[in-house]
Parts: C-alpha cells; sequence; structure tokens
C-alpha cells in the first residue's frame, strides 16, 4: 500500500496505491466523503474515512489496481475546498495516473462515499471509458443529480436504512429513476438497520460489495 504523490491542478495529490496483480488487471479509483461538513475536524472526510479503508480492501482482494486519495486541502494535498468542482476536476486528473500506470486495464471502476458519490456519478458523464460504479450513501437530497441524463454506466447504489445524513427514501428514488434508462443495471441495496457510516456493520458493507463484484 505505496504512498504516491501525484500532480493534480492546484498542487499535488496525496495518494495510496495497490498495483494490480496481473497485467491487464481492472483499475478502481475510491473518492471519499465531505471534506468540510461541518466546523469539527473530527468530521472531516479524508481517504483513510473507514467506509473508503474497507471498500480499497475490498477491491484489493478482488483484484483491482486500487487507488484512493485526498482531495485538495485534506491531509497532504495542497490546495483549499472547491465546493465540489476542484474535487471533480482532482478526481479526473488521479485518474489520468492511474490508467497511464495500467495502459491495459480490462476495466475501469469508480466508487464513491457520500460526497465522494456524488463526486463519483459526476465523473460517470465526463470519462465514458469507467465501465461500472459503486456509489455508497449517494447523498441525493443535498446535492443534484439530475444530470446523471441519461447515467451512462451501470453499477451498485448501497445506502442503510437507519442514514441520518443521506435518507435513504431520497436514495431510493435516485436509483428507480437511473434504473428506468436502456440498458443500463442498477443494483440498489439496502442495508437494514444500518447508519450511514456503517458504524459497526463494515463486515457487512465488505460482503455485499464483495457480491456484486462477484456477478460483473
Amino acid at each position: 500500500m505505496p504512498e504516491v504523490m501525484i500532480s493534480g491542478p492546484v498542487g499535488r495529490l496525496e495518494a495510496r496505491y495497490s498495483p494490480g496483480k496481473t497485467e491487464k488487471a481492472p483499475i478502481a479509483l475510491l473518492l471519499h466523503p465531505h471534506p468540510r461538513p461541518d466546523d469539527n475536524p473530527a468530521n472531516r472526510g479524508s481517504m483513510n474515512t473507514k467506509v473508503i479503508y474497507v471498500l480499497y480492501h475490498t477491491l484489493v482482494k478482488a483484484g483491482y489496481a486500487t487507488l484512493r486519495f485526498n482531495f485538495r486541502g485534506v491531509g497532504k494535498s495542497q490546495g483549499e475546498y472547491d465546493k465540489g468542482d476542484g474535487e471533480l476536476a482532482d478526481a479526473a486528473a488521479v485518474l489520468d495516473w492511474l490508467q497511464l500506470h495500467n495502459l491495459d486495464a480490462s476495466k475501469v471502476l469508480v466508487a464513491g462515499f457520500s460526497f465522494g458519490a456524488w463526486i463519483c456519478m459526476q465523473l460517470l458523464m465526463r470519462r465514458p471509458e469507467i465501465d461500472r460504479f459503486i456509489a455508497i450513501a449517494p447523498p441525493a437530497h443535498k446535492y443534484d443529480f439530475s444530470f446523471l441524463a441519461p447515467c451512462p454506466s451501470s453499477g451498485l447504489i448501497l445506502t442503510g436504512d437507519k442514514d441520518d445524513i443521506a435518507p435513504e427514501p431520497y436514495t431510493k428514488l435516485l436509483a428507480a429513476k437511473l434504473a428506468k434508462q436502456k440498458d443500463i443495471q442498477i443494483d440498489y441495496r439496502v442495508a437494514s438497520g444500518v447508519d450511514h457510516f456503517f458504524t459497526g456493520r463494515l463486515d457487512d458493507l465488505m460482503l455485499t460489495v464483495e457480491d456484486y463484484l462477484n456477478g460483473i
């Protein structure tokens, strides 16, 4: 799990990268939650947020060349929070780096948690090479997802029915809207008794993602 520093639009971006074990290993990029949800530094999202950490190791285990990184202004990453626009640019730059180091990758998957899921879905619209996505607890009540018209890729949307940060009813509506689109398969799963951060249920998250990956 070597540390790498990637040149981003406004400076270096801190990342952790695990290469694939084969030349044509699929690649996966992970996007963390909101870096500034409130004024409490303890609540700030980063690439070390537990959901992202578990997702990272799940994808490595599944054989993906996997990378997680800190958006601008987080950890050792340079720059300042940019309300989503800059973070999307960061994600695009990191995906460029990941593809450059895996020219023969068989698949391209992007996954995000909470705010990171919103950035993930925007990246889909700009990068047609992305085959699949995983969106964990997308905040459909807070951010506009209407840009997914149409959604260009199939994927997994996973949320908890006890999520009070990104309420499940809004996520369900988003998933239903995307599932109506032609040639798009949305695997929508609701984890019973699970909150936004999968507190005490990270093993369930891992097993769900493993099950999804085994089916694609």
